[in-house]
């Protein structure tokens, strides 16, 4: 197994930051050749100005876009905003709205997919929100926003179509 290829894909796929004893724990190896790796993937990155960083920060790595990217980037989220949401993010905003607060783990268990990204999206815009997991201090919890209920011109969660017959349901 290459390592580094693997060590790039586990930041990639998980959209936020992640503990360097997660990742050794997950590849069983020491946290030291954890270490290691995410220096030379970091000198690679910088060395040959690849769109990508990592940013440490507390025991923690995280994958993100080049500064030198910046302007680019935020054309492209800047332009996401101004389309509508695609069927998945509907179908992932509709589960947090009937069975939130819900963790990222058990929307993709209903989706069948990773929903990272979606997730990721949805809070940019507003219309969810991220907070620790009070029963797994290690994963998140999402549920909808104030300014969701304001976008449908609702005045609480339970004015959404057939909330109490679905809330169990999807």
């Amino acid at each position: 197994m290459n390592l580094k290829s693997t060590i790039e894909s586990l930041l990639f796929t998980a959209g936020h930051p992640v503990t360097v004893k997660k990742l050794a724990d997950i590849l069983e190896t020491g946290e030291a050749d954890i270490d290691n790796i995410l220096k030379e993937l970091s000198e690679d990155y910088e060395k040959n100005e690849r769109g990508l960083r990592l940013v440490f920060f507390d025991g923690k790595v995280q994958l993100v876009a080049s500064p030198y990217s910046i302007e680019t980037v935020k054309k492209l989220i800047k332009s996401d905003f101004e389309e509508d949401l695609s069927s998945a993010a509907l179908e992932t905003l509709a589960i947090i709205s009937y069975r939130g607060p819900i963790s990222r783990a058990a929307i993709e268990n209903l989706r069948g997919v990773n929903c990272s990204f979606i997730l990721q999206s949805l809070a940019i815009r507003g219309l969810i929100d991220r907070k620790n997991n009070p029963e797994d201090g290690r994963s998140y919890i999402y549920s909808i926003t104030f300014d969701f209920l304001k976008h449908l011109g609702l005045t609480k969660l339970e004015d959404l179509p057939n909330f109490n017959e679905l809330k169990n349901k999807i």
